[in-house]
This record gives structure tokens, C-alpha cells and sequence, in this order.
């Protein structure tokens, strides 16, 4: 049986990318992704051959990589952060269901960690990882998501903050968040995580209301416990100091 490997690049393919998924990556022949994903990691193997396609074309590209890979050519299928959270596995599972090869994913480092290691130590208790992103949850439930993860006091992740379709759509989250949680919250944000043009800010909920971000943004907001140390976002585990 032919294997298809789905594969989490973390943020920025070799510096944040586990050894485990560069060692799958250097023994396949194609690898298959969004282009600006397969452009990250052509540098690392540029020996490799490559199809890549835009946005929203992802059953497209999934499909290819069924198809290359019942052919006996060792294909993978990478996304970035982890391919299991928001990324490519899934759909890989739904659309080789019936097929005859197996599936493997291989983990990754998502940006909600990444940032929270940017930012200090902020995911030290439960936590809640929403997109902002309605292409493919309507607005309605990401709203009911964000306002249920506020009221249990929740650390929050935002992945997909804006685009130029979704200008406003973080203003209206930290709105819903603003009804149970005080605007001296402590927020962080992270663009563009491992890469030299990186960038972070700690805020209050308030400030970040008024904040630009775009896709590349990732967004952490504390819950009550949250503090700075040292300059940095902590949430306390619960320890006794």
C-alpha cells in the first residue's frame, strides 16, 4: 500500500519544522502545496518536484497528490503549522477515503505555540484556538465560539484575524470578548513567526481592538490570570510561590 504523506511545516519550513518531517520530505520525489508554502521549502530541497496552486484550491491540489501517489511516487502533501489544525489532513482523510493508499500525518509546530514562546509563556492553562476565517465556518458560530470561550475564562487563540474581505472582523471579536472580560486584558501578537521580518507587540484587549493585522497574524488574548514578567505574557499554571 502507498503511503501519502501530510506534512506540518510549522511557520517557516526549516528553522521551525520538526527533524521528523524533514527526514519524510528528503526521501519524496513530489511535493504538493499552496504556493507560498512550497516556495518556503524549495530552498531546503531544491532537488525536489513541485506543484503548487493558489488559494481555495486545496481539493484540487489534494486530489493531484492522490492521484501521484497511487502512480508508486513518493508524494507529500504539506501545510504550514501543523496540517491537522486548519490545515490539509483532514480533507486528505475525507478525499482518500475509498482509495486504495494509507495516510500519515506528520505533526508540526502551529502558531499559536510558536507565538506563545514568542510572547513569553502564555498557553500554561486551557486554552481555545478559534479562525476568524468564515470561508468555511459561518460568522454566526465563530461569534458563539468566541463569546462561550470568554465566558469560561479561556485563553484565546486567534488564527486568520483579517483580510481585505474581513477588515473589521477582530474589532468585532474583541467587541464580543470586551462583554466578559475586563479591557485591561493582556493581549499579544505575533506577524510573520520565524521569519526576519517578524514582529510582536504586547497590549491590553482595548488597544488591540484598534490594532491592524492581516493573515500572517497570529493573536494571543489572556484570560483573568494573565500577567507580565519580565516583559513578557505569563499565565500562571497554578503553582503555590
Amino acid at each position: 500500500m502507498n503511503t501519502l504523506y501530510i506534512i506540518g511545516i510549522g511557520a517557516e519550513a526549516q528553522t521551525t519544522m520538526t527533524t521528523e518531517a524533514t527526514s519524510i520530505l528528503q526521501k519524496c520525489d513530489l511535493i504538493v502545496g499552496y504556493t507560498v508554502y512550497t516556495d518556503l521549502v524549495k530552498k531546503y530541497f531544491p532537488q525536489k518536484q513541485y506543484y503548487s496552486s493558489a488559494m481555495t484550491q486545496e481539493k484540487q491540489r489534494v486530489l493531484y497528490a492522490i492521484e501521484q501517489c497511487q502512480k508508486d511516487i513518493k508524494t507529500a502533501i504539506i501545510s504550514s503549522g501543523d496540517s491537522s489544525v486548519y490545515g490539509m489532513a483532514s480533507l486528505a482523510y475525507e478525499l482518500a477515503e475509498h482509495t486504495d493508499i494509507d495516510i500519515q500525518v506528520i505533526a508540526g509546530v502551529t502558531a499559536c505555540l510558536s507565538a506563545s514562546a514568542v510572547l513569553g509563556a502564555v498557553l500554561s492553562n486551557d486554552f481555545a484556538v478559534i479562525s476568524l476565517s468564515d470561508l468555511m465556518t459561518p460568522w454566526e458560530q465563530i461569534q458563539k465560539r468566541i463569546a462561550l470561550s470568554a465566558q469560561g475564562d479561556f485563553l484565546i487563540c486567534l488564527y486568520n484575524p483579517s483580510s481585505k474581505k474581513r477588515k473589521h472582523y477582530l474589532k468585532y471579536a474583541c467587541d464580543i470578548i470586551l462583554q466578559y472580560q475586563s479591557e485591561n486584558t493582556i493581549c499579544g501578537i505575533v506577524k510573520n513567526i520565524a521569519r526576519e521580518s517578524q514582529q510582536s507587540r504586547i497590549m491590553t484587549l482595548k488597544e488591540l481592538r484598534e490594532t491592524e493585522t492581516d493573515m500572517f497574524t497570529t493573536i494571543l488574548i489572556g484570560n483573568s490570570k494573565t500577567k507580565l514578567i519580565k516583559g513578557k505574557m505569563v499565565t500562571p499554571r497554578g503553582y503555590s510561590i
